[in-house]
């Protein structure tokens, strides 16, 4: 089996799509009162990094980010390690808007762990998700409100995200 690999972003498209994206959660917070950023190990942690560097740019004032692992929440992956959730986020998050951040959104699983995660810190006044892809493939009930990009994909298809923080440049591919 032959593997294709087709580059469908780079580095300034994924800048572009970041500052998209920042502005929209502005706009739909009316600022950033309130605002946690809560990035999904390991490259929504640097994506949610990044979109809070742009705010505070923009704002004048820090977006609290935190970074959750939710592989012990997934109810389709096998995970013997015992949760080390509560002291993943040091604030309090009741009454507060949570943005969740992920490079790539696919079944929805992944991000009804992380709304589990984060119900088991504290009871957020309103989740968000921003994703940088959305790949469509749904399976839970579950979508994102805030996308970088729409990259419609067969099942059979993989989307690859590299960012510099991991994997020394930033770029987006599709792998067949």
């Amino acid at each position: 089996m032959v593997h294709m690999e087709k580059t469908i972003a780079d580095n300034l498209t994924i800048q572009r799509s970041l500052t998209r994206l920042t502005y929209e959660i502005i706009e739909n917070n009316k600022g950033i009162n309130n605002l946690i950023l809560v990035g999904i190990k390991t490259r929504g942690e640097f994506l949610a990094k990044r979109i809070a560097d742009q705010m505070t740019k923009l704002e004048g004032a820090h977006v609290p980010v935190f970074a959750v692992d939710v592989s012990a929440y997934r109810d389709d992956r096998q995970n013997s390690e015992a949760s080390q959730l509560t002291n993943q986020i040091s604030t309090n998050i009741d009454n507060q808007h949570i943005v969740l951040v992920d490079d790539v959104f696919y079944t929805g699983r992944t991000m009804r762990a992380a709304m589990d995660a984060l119900m088991d810190m504290g009871r957020p006044q309103r989740i968000s998700i921003a994703v940088l892809v959305d790949r469509g493939h749904r399976e839970m009930p579950i979508r994102p409100d805030f996308v970088g990009k729409n990259i419609p994909t067969a099942n059979d298809e993989k989307v690859q995200v590299n960012l510099s923080e991991v994997d020394q440049h930033d770029q987006i591919n599709l792998i067949k």
